[in-house]
C-alpha cells in the first residue's frame, strides 16, 4: 500500500505455537505490532487499532405477498463477543480542523506493539460458513490530518477448547435397527443393521473404526454404507436455515437376499473439516455418523444415526500441541488398552510425538478450509 509517504502499514502477530498462524483461545492474550514505513516526515493525528470478535449470519427468502407480488426477506443476526479500541499514537479526537496534537514521523520503519486480552467466555471458533461466519480480526488506522485515512486488517484465528478425554467424548455409541419392507403391494422380508463406533470424539486425520453387521433377509439386494454429514444451522429472528453437506463415505459389498456382512473396524477417515461449534447461539455446527442401507428407490433407506463431536485439538495440557493438527494420528486401538477403556481414561502420546509432528505441515485443513474467500457481508 503506497499513499503519499506512507509506503506501507503492516501488522504481525506474536504467535503462541511454533506455527507462523495466529491461534487463539479464550483467556489468551493477543500481541503484535502495528509496522508503518514512511518516506519522509509525516504528521499524524493517530494510529489507532481496533479488534473485534464477533458472529454473524444471513440470508434472505422470497416471499409471496398475493396479487401477483413478491417481496424479499432478509433474515440478520448478530453476536458479539468483544471490541476493544486503542490509541498507539497520538490522540483518540477525530477533529480534521485542529492543528493541536499532531505526532511528527520521521522517515523509516517504525513499529508499534499491541496487545489486549481476550475474554474467558467460551468463544466459539472461527468459521466461514454459508450463511454466517465467525470472525475475529485486528484493524489499524493511520489518521492524518484532511486526509483519508490509512486502513488495514487482518483476521486472527479462534478455537474453542473441548479437551478430547472428555469421558462422554470417549464412550462408545450404538445403535441397532430392523425394518421390513414394502414396495407398492409387495412385502419382502426384514433387513437388520447394528452399528457401533469406540467414541464420540474425533479429530481431523483420524479414522473411524466402524464396526457393523448387516443381515439382509429380505428379497433385494442390499448395500450398506456409512456416511459423515456436516450440519450448519443459522438463527435469526426467530427462524432457522440449515445447511448439510456430505464430509465422508464408504460402501461396502451388495448382499443379497440370505447374505449377512460384518466390518470389523471398518476405516473411515475424516478429512480436514472445521471443528464443532456448539456455544454459539446464531451458529451451530455438528456432524453426523449415518449407516444406512439402500435398497430400491421406492423404498426409503433406513439408518443408524450417531452424533460426532469434530475437535480441534488434541489434550488441554500442552499449550503447543493445544492448536496443531497431526498428519496422521494413531488409530484409537493402536493407543487405548483394554484397561484403559474400562477406566474410562485414554493416554496421549509421548511429548517427542509431538515435537516430531510440529515439523510437519501445521494446520493443513485450516489454509483449506478456514481462508477460503468467504461471502460478502457488510462491515461494520
Amino acid at each position: 500500500m503506497v499513499l503519499g509517504k506512507v509506503k506501507s502499514l503492516t501488522i504481525s502477530f506474536d504467535c503462541l505455537s511454533n506455527s507462523n498462524i495466529p491461534v487463539y483461545s479464550s483467556g489468551d492474550t493477543v500481541s503484535g505490532r502495528i509496522s508503518l514505513e514512511v518516506t519522509g516526515e509525516v504528521r499524524v493525528k493517530a494510529l489507532k487499532i481496533h479488534a473485534r470478535g464477533h458472529a454473524k449470519v444471513r440470508w434472505s427468502e422470497s416471499r409471496n405477498a398475493g396479487s401477483n407480488t413478491a417481496y424479499t426477506q432478509n433474515y440478520t443476526e448478530e453476536v458479539e463477543y468483544f471490541n476493544h479500541k486503542d490509541v498507539l499514537v497520538g490522540n483518540a479526537r477525530d477533529d480534521d480542523s485542529s492543528e493541536e496534537g499532531l505526532h511528527t514521523i520521521h522517515s523509516g520503519r517504525h513499529e508499534y506493539a499491541f496487545s489486549f486480552e481476550l475474554p474467558q467466555i467460551p468463544l466459539a471458533t472461527s468459521f466461514e460458513g454459508r450463511h454466517g461466519s465467525v470472525r475475529y480480526w485486528v484493524k489499524a488506522e493511520l489518521h492524518r490530518p484532511w486526509l483519508l485515512p490509512v486502513k488495514l486488517k487482518k483476521e486472527f484465528t479462534v478455537f474453542e477448547h473441548i479437551d478430547i478425554n472428555t469421558p462422554s467424548l470417549l464412550s462408545p455409541q450404538a445403535g441397532t435397527k430392523e425394518k421390513t419392507l414394502c414396495c407398492w403391494l409387495c412385502t419382502s422380508g426384514p433387513i437388520s443393521l447394528s452399528a457401533k463406533i469406540e467414541r464420540k470424539g474425533y479429530i481431523p486425520g483420524e479414522s473411524i473404526l466402524i464396526f457393523a453387521e448387516i443381515e439382509n433377509c429380505s428379497s433385494r439386494m442390499v448395500v450398506p454404507k456409512a456416511t459423515i454429514y456436516q450440519t450448519q444451522a443459522f438463527y435469526a429472528k426467530g427462524k432457522m436455515k440449515e445447511v448439510r453437506q456430505l464430509v465422508a463415505n464408504l460402501r461396502g459389498e451388495s448382499l443379497s437376499s440370505g447374505k449377512t456382512e460384518t466390518w470389523n473396524g471398518k476405516q473411515l477417515k475424516i478429512p480436514p473439516v472445521s471443528p464443532s461449534i456448539l456455544d454459539c447461539s446464531i451458529i451451530r455446527v455438528e456432524y453426523s455418523l449415518m449407516v444406512c442401507r439402500p435398497v430400491c428407490f421406492t423404498c426409503k433407506s433406513d439408518l443408524i444415526f450417531i452424533v460426532l463431536y469434530i475437535l480441534s485439538c488434541i489434550r488441554s495440557c500442552c499449550l503447543n500441541c493445544m492448536y496443531f493438527l497431526p498428519p496422521a494420528p494413531p488409530s484409537y486401538a493402536e493407543v487405548v488398552t483394554g484397561e484403559n477403556r474400562q477406566s474410562g481414561l485414554a493416554p496421549v502420546a509421548a511429548f517427542d510425538d509431538f515435537q516430531r509432528a510440529l515439523q510437519g505441515p501445521l494446520f493443513a485443513y485450516i489454509q483449506e478450509f478456514r481462508f477460503l474467500p468467504p461471502p460478502l457481508y457488510s462491515e461494520v
